[in-house]
Order: C-alpha cells, then structure tokens, then sequence
C-alpha cells in the first residue's frame, strides 16, 4: 500500500519503520527535514513538499496538538489537495472539538476520515505494540486494518462517528496521568518514612496494581528516570487540557484533571519541561522538601 505519514517525531517515526519494514511504500513528510533521513536510509521517500503526500492512498497524520493539524490540513493545503478516495487518519491526541471541525471538510472532498490515536510510547510503536483506538467509516477502517495490524497488537473500533475515539484516548490518558500522580505522591510518603521507592513499587506492581502503566510508570518513578523522555511533560499538559474542554462541552465535572493541570504547570514552571511526564512525581518531592 501507498502510505504518507506526517510527522516523523518520535512516535511518526517508530510507525513509519514498522509500515517499511512490512513492505509497504511509504513517503514522509516533517517540519525539519532532518528527521526524515534515518526513514530514507531505510527505503522511505521524503516528500519534497507537503502537498506531495496527496498521492497516498492512505495518510497518517502524527502531528503534536490541535494547532499544527489545523495548520497542515487547512492553511497549508493538504486536505484540498487531497483526492476523493483517500483516506486520512489521525493516530495523534487531538481535540473531540477539532475532530467535529474537520471530519465535515473531509467529508466535502469526498475524502475517507477516521480517528485512530494510540496507547503506548515509543518503544510500543517500534514493536508494533500499540492499542489502536479506532473510529469512523467500518469500510475505511476494514482498508486499513493491515496497516494497524503492523502497527499494534490491537484494533479496538467505537463506532462510526471518528470524535469517540479521541475521548476514549484523553479518558485513557487522563487515567495514565492519575496513576502518575498517585504513585509519585505514595512513593514520596514511602521515602519520607525510610522505605525504599523501589522496594514499595515492586509490591504494589506484584500484587494490587499489577497493570503495565503501573509497571511502566512505577519503575521510572521509583528510579526517577525522567530523561530521555517518551512523552515529555507539556504533551501531557496538553491532553490533560483536552480532557476538561472535552469535559466543559458535556457539562462533566472533572476535579482530578484540574489538580492535575495545576501540577503539571507547577511541574514545567520549575523547569522540568524537557523530562518524561512521570516527572510529575518531582511536584510531590518538592513539596515534601525532599532532594
């Protein structure tokens, strides 16, 4: 198959990988052009211009946040070059409300939307380990399960209306971003009373809380390895501001993400922006007065 992706971050890039090293024909596209070589060294094209990723069959959109899909579809032209028939995917967070905006312009153009954002980092992605969240047209979707089959372990589908599936994905990482802050706080208490942050994760990863974000996040935590970042801390700000717009527009009360966007500001306002988001648990250090 025919695939562009846009964005060749960290995660654009590990799906990119994976849709080569399964044979697929792939063109790609990023802001800095520099990203793009490892994905040519391994038989990527690298698009000369963003309107050339129109030739797809199939394109994937892997970009940061709400403003820079808005800019690369409609203020620099990619949806209108696009051709009845293709369809484009957004597998990255974005807002319930920009997928209400663009899913009828897509529509207009005769042009296929789905929204399939993931769960899981990186290291998920080049496995081929990701939980694919999928919404839209069940015949779009059908076209491209192969390519989610080489993406993830899973394809879960909510429907036909492409919004359910980005709530489904803020409801999940608010959830991620709960237990951050829950083991951060709890491996502080812990320390602050002489037991080992490592020693409590383990028992609670081997018995109440055995669930990979646990594990995942609980070891990072434990052994405060923040850097290199998967999912750096302002991406998780931004999600966590989806959620409660997401929770605005439907009237739904949702006091732990407004503690959590306090702690994320507190978390990047003492310079922490560069480091994985599990660095939420240095807000609770800090306050503890701990070093």
């Amino acid at each position: 198959m025919f695939v562009a992706i846009v964005g060749a971050g960290n995660m654009g890039a590990a799906m990119a990988s994976r849709l080569l090293a399964a044979g697929h024909r792939l063109r790609a596209w990023n802001r800095s052009q520099e990203k793009l070589k490892p994905l040519v060294d391994k038989g990527a094209e690298a698009a000369d211009s963003l309107l050339a990723l129109a030739e797809a069959e199939v394109i994937i959109s892997m970009l940061a946040d709400d403003d820079a899909v808005r800019g690369v579809l409609i203020r620099d032209g990619l949806l209108t070059a696009m051709r009845p028939g293709t369809i484009h995917v957004i597998m990255a967070t974005v807002s319930v409300a920009l997928v209400r905006e663009i899913a009828p312009l897509h529509t207009a153009r005769g042009v296929l939307y789905v929204s399939a954002p993931v769960l899981g980092r990186p290291d998920a992605a080049a496995a081929g380990k990701l939980n694919i969240l999928a919404a839209g047209a069940p015949d779009a979707i059908d076209r491209l399960q192969p390519l989610f089959d080489v993406l993830g372990q899973k394809t879960w589908r909510f429907g036909e209306q492409p919004e359910k599936a980005n709530i489904v994905k803020l409801a999940a990482n608010m959830m991620l971003a709960c237990a951050i802050e829950a083991i951060g706080e709890t491996a502080q208490l812990v320390r602050s009373h002489g037991v080992a942050p490592k020693d409590f994760v383990e028992m609670l990863t081997n018995t109440l809380f055995a669930a990979p974000a646990y594990k995942t996040y609980g070891t990072l935590i434990a052994e405060e390895r923040f850097s290199p970042a998967g999912f750096k801390l302002p991406l998780g700000l931004k999600d966590v501001r989806l959620t409660l717009a997401a929770g605005d527009a439907a009237h739904v009360p949702l006091p732990f993400a407004s503690i959590l966007r306090d702690n994320f500001l507190d978390a990047i306002a003492n310079g922490d922006a560069d480091l994985d988001w599990s660095a939420l648990a240095n807000v609770a250090k800090r306050r503890a007065g701990a070093k």
